[in-house]
């Protein structure tokens, strides 16, 4: 996969994740099996604001030509899916999040994501046309 094409599917994550989490925080907690407060319901916004950032990013970065600036970038969103998932699954561990269905998605998506950012990282820079 190219990265333009899988900066394209995590742009469409990130944007989507992102508004839902902006907008409607109470329901993605009670998706995880969360209680919303006010604190949870900031704390999601704010993570929120952070996924519209990243697809803002995403989308910018897809044209530009390799460089250790791209590979940076790749090798930084590789840490962000690695450690979303182990907090993801600590939480559920430790019964803050308590439905399995609240982390089974997200734990796919974040295995996905991070190896796409790995390979992105490491991969051999694409031939020049």
């Amino acid at each position: 996969m190219s990265r333009m094409l899988f900066l394209s599917f995590a742009t469409l994550i990130a944007l989507g994740v992102g508004t839902a989490a902006t907008l409607f925080p109470a329901a993605l907690l009670e998706s995880k099996g969360v209680a919303p407060t006010a604190a949870t319901c900031l704390w999601m916004r704010e993570v929120g604001v952070m996924l519209l950032a990243m697809g803002v990013i995403f989308v910018r970065v897809r044209p530009q030509p390799d460089s250790p600036t791209v590979r940076a970038l790749m090798a930084g969103n590789l840490l962000i899916q690695l450690g979303l998932l182990g907090v993801e699954v600590a939480g559920y561990a430790n019964g803050v999040i308590t439905l399995l269905s609240g982390i089974l998605p997200n734990a796919i998506l974040h295995v996905v994501l991070a190896l796409g950012f790995g390979w992105l990282w490491i991969a051999p820079p694409a031939p020049q046309r």
